[in-house]
């Protein structure tokens, strides 16, 4: 009498049997070999319940394939059992829980171990086929990948590799803390220090802008104070002792109040720089001229000093450090 003890449940006919129809069931033992290596797929879950599947003795069926896709007729509405009989066969399986119901789904034989299986997961089991306590077991549980010893070689760019060997200093870091000061440290030719700055509403500190090819710069102060490219000539402020012109008085006015004078110093100005001179008194204010070469416009003698009318407006233009020309009320 034929029987079904192996693994695959196959036909395995006793000498003599069969005599003359022997290549049929030889036929069929070679077709249910080629559907153990294959895919299928069977709605195992006919009720919202625990269910079985066999692995049928010389016959086609959906659970004998290595890929087995679980599905459901109904709707599960918790974890559900899918028990795999007989419980002596000894096989490895992937098996996907394709059911509805968005729940897990535990696999076993017998009365040992079991595994789970997340919907819409696939895991790769194995059966031990070991009578009433036989277990299931994920074959990939205890399974160990080391990228560090195991793993070597360049990935190529064609298959998704950066094409990166290696990171320059710092970089390793600044991608595990992307933070300000690691990407200064990872960047070689940066310039300045500070914070990253991003386009909407920056804050810089003492920035070197350079040679700006365009830009807008209303609202920006040139001294924290007066505009840059002021239209107006901001005040320095009232003078009423000697007082010598200074750098930060360019583009601007000097008020001279009473018992005040100006003095004008050699080698302080640059070509094209300009300040204005206002007289604030009933009397004449004397400007007196230690720069090398002073001009009263429309005159070639170098003058010593100007005498500046009562309310009256002088203005100093510098041709150079050590040449200047003064007009006005002088």
């Amino acid at each position: 009498m034929a029987t079904y003890v192996n693994n695959l449940r196959l036909k395995e006919i006793t000498t003599g049997d069969e005599d003359g129809t022997w290549g049929t069931s030889t036929n069929t033992n070679l077709e249910l070999i080629a559907d153990s290596l294959g895919y299928n797929t069977q709605a195992a879950f006919g009720s919202d319940g625990n269910a079985t599947t066999t692995v049928a003795d010389g016959a086609a069926d959906p659970a004998r394939a290595l890929y087995f896709k679980v599905t459901s007729g109904a709707t599960l509405t918790a974890t559900r059992e899918l028990t795999i009989a007989p419980n002596t066969l000894s096989r490895l399986m992937w098996i996907e829980n394709a059911t509805t119901g968005s729940q897990t789904i535990t696999i076993k034989q017998g009365s040992g171990g079991t595994v789970n299986i997340g919907t819409g997961e696939t895991k790769i089991v194995y059966l031990d086929g070991a009578g009433s306590g036989a277990a299931v077991v994920d074959a990939l549980a205890n399974f160990n990948l080391s990228l560090t010893s195991q793993v070597t070689g360049t990935l190529p760019v064609a298959n998704g590799g950066t094409g990166i060997t290696s990171f320059g200093t710092g970089v390793a870091t600044w991608i595990g803390t992307p933070s300000s000061a690691n990407l200064r440290s990872a960047v070689t030719d940066e310039t300045g220090t500070g914070a990253l700055v991003f386009a909407t509403s920056p804050t810089l500190v003492t920035p070197v802008l350079g040679t700006p090819a365009s830009g807008n710069l209303q609202s920006c102060t040139a001294d924290g104070t007066d505009e840059v490219g002021f239209r107006n000539a901001p005040a320095v402020g009232t003078k009423t002792s000697a007082y010598t012109l200074a750098v930060g008085d360019v583009g601007k006015y000097v008020q001279v109040g009473s018992s005040g004078s100006i003095v004008i110093p050699n080698s302080t100005f640059a070509e094209g720089d300009v300040i204005s001179i206002f007289n604030n008194t009933t009397g004449d204010v004397t400007i007196t001229c230690t720069i090398t070469t002073a001009y009263k416009a429309g005159e070639d003698a170098d003058i010593a000093t100007a005498t500046l009318a009562t309310r009256g407006v002088a203005t100093i233009l510098f041709i150079s450090a050590t040449v200047c020309v003064i007009t006005g009320n002088i």
